[in-house]
């Protein structure tokens, strides 16, 4: 697949310099296709019966497959899920921690990750990173821990920043659970995420697939109790509610995934070319030097994610209307003074320029 012809699967990309797939990703028409297709035959031949369920089951485990793949672990160790959101609170719920508990994060997380750390009642204590240098993040991390940490739970790249975060510099020095929230690498950059205890995904971000879809990737499924029961997370049950858990990562899979969404997903990912890496991190690079030169201050520093961070001179939400207009979609950073770029395989030096004459 060529670059053009990658750009060519994106129809929003005939109008449009699409900058902000760390929000949602863009639609691709085989995508789309196989969305209507399977919405359609549900139509037309009902949802119900047996070959309706086998059909759920066979695309479950096709995606369950593809995603391992791009986490580089085993299929029995991922749970498909409605987003990182969803991911994290199974992993907070499972633990069991309380108030006399803490976990470690940072200043520069989501609140997908946040707000379940916050509801599991331990004490969430907070890594200043956002507004220092990323060689400072894992002294900063690493100074939050104290005898009480229960668990480390850290982006694998700021969603603020695009910086990556030290992960491995963390597992190599603590033993404790590290849940790491993935929606701003999983599709963007390659992926390892077996040191990991847990790893949660987005599908519509990177992986340019439908809303609501995602995966979570827990190493030791024994070790975390289901505390959100879903229809697919057992094998049998009893009238009373007691039930015997599926044997894997799929005790955690999630109800509410519907079909056609679902092998829109496994079309999305199938359809992204090898080299999507190494075209998506020149696309970041290019940025970065695009505003350098054109006098912006970024705040991203160079050689790390897709996501560029700049402060504008002007308000940024001012900076992304005029963008918008312009038709180039970019976002503006809650509590901060910055403007975020996006950078995907698919994205053009011509998506670039017209970003750099509105910024």
């Amino acid at each position: 697949m060529t670059f053009e012809e990658a750009r060519a699967a994106f129809p929003v990309l005939e109008r449009i310099a699409y900058l902000n797939a760390g929000s949602n990703g863009p639609l691709a028409t085989a995508t789309v296709e196989e969305l209507s297709a399977r919405a359609r035959e549900a139509a037309e031949q009902g949802r119900s019966g047996a070959w309706y369920m086998d059909e759920i089951v066979g695309v479950r485990e096709a995606l369950r497959s593809r995603i391992a793949a791009l986490l580089s672990v085993p299929a029995d160790r991922v749970a498909l899920t409605t987003s990182t959101t969803r991911g994290c609170n199974s992993v907070l719920g499972g633990l069991g921690l309380g108030a006399g508990d803490e976990i470690v994060t940072t200043d520069s997380e989501h609140f997908g990750l946040l707000g379940p750390l916050y509801a599991s009642g331990a004490r969430v204590r907070v890594a200043e990173v956002r507004e220092r240098p990323a060689a400072a993040a894992f002294d900063a991390i690493l100074g939050e821990i104290s005898p009480r940490t229960r668990l480390v739970a850290l982006s694998h790249v700021s969603w603020h920043t695009g910086h990556v975060l030290p992960l491995d510099q963390v597992r190599a020095e603590i033993e404790l659970p590290i849940l790491i929230d993935g929606a701003q690498s999983v599709g963007a950059i390659p992926v390892d995420a077996s040191p990991f205890d847990f790893y949660t995904v987005s599908g519509q971000k990177w992986l340019c697939g439908p809303d609501a879809t995602g995966a979570l990737y827990v190493r030791e499924p024994d070790e975390l109790r289901v505390a959100a029961p879903s229809y697919f997370c057992q094998d049998e049950y009893e009238l009373d509610g007691r039930f015997v858990p599926k044997p894997d990562a799929a005790r955690f899979d999630a109800d509410g995934l519907a079909l056609p969404s679902l092998a829109a997903l496994v079309a999305a990912i199938d359809a992204a070319p090898d080299w999507r890496f190494e075209r998506a991190a020149e696309a970041g690079a290019r940025c970065h030097e695009l505003l350098v030169d054109a006098g912006v201050e970024v705040v991203t520093e160079p050689g790390h994610a897709t996501l560029v961070s700049f402060r504008p001179s002007r308000p940024a939400a001012d900076v992304v209307a005029d963008a918008a207009a312009a038709g180039v979609v970019v976002r503006d950073l809650p509590k901060t003074p910055w403007v975020r770029v996006s950078c995907g395989y698919w994205t053009s030096d011509e998506d670039l320029g017209r970003l750099v004459a509105v910024a």
